[in-house]
């Protein structure tokens, strides 16, 4: 996943590209995790993931970014040159949005807090329950609640079974 400074002032560009793309990766038979906007050094890079319930593999990012591509140039949503990527969220994805949560309700998510609460900076347990913004994270057969504003970053966590 692509890490970088968030362009301030790029919603209105990264909803823009939200709505040409997603007819497009929908009719290609994929959904549209997110669309983020953010400057890497020197450069830009706008990166769409997607994801499908087969998974996604190199051939379905190449796929998409051939056909989003001619759409992004004849719109031209954002005035200043960037790298398209297209991406799979991976199996440990950052839950960015209400819809994320929902999603990977009952999965092992790890949440990074801005700041500590009961010593702690990360928790991880069972993602449980998601309502009027509070989080509720059970682990070790405790439930923990935190406010959504408490959290720096919330991912999925990957266990292999053995």
């Amino acid at each position: 996943m692509c890490r970088g400074a968030y362009i301030r002032g790029a919603e209105y560009g990264r909803d823009t590209v939200k709505e040409l793309v997603l007819p497009t990766v929908l009719e290609l038979g994929y959904t549209l995790w997110d669309v983020t906007y953010t400057k890497i050094g020197a450069d830009y890079h706008l990166e769409i993931t997607i994801d499908s319930e087969d998974g996604i593999g190199i051939d379905d990012c190449e796929r998409v970014h051939r056909a989003i591509d001619p759409i992004l140039d004849e719109y031209d949503p954002i005035e200043t040159f960037y790298y398209l990527e297209v991406s799979s969220p991976g199996i440990e994805r950052e839950l960015r949005t209400d819809e994320h949560i929902a999603l990977m309700m009952g999965s092992e998510v790890e949440a990074k807090l801005f700041s500590a609460k009961d010593g702690r900076k990360s928790i991880t347990g069972v993602l449980s329950s998601y309502e009027n913004g509070e989080v509720v994270i059970t682990a070790d057969g405790e439930e923990l609640r935190l406010l959504r504003s408490e959290i720096s970053r919330l991912v999925t966590v990957y266990k292999e079974e053995n």
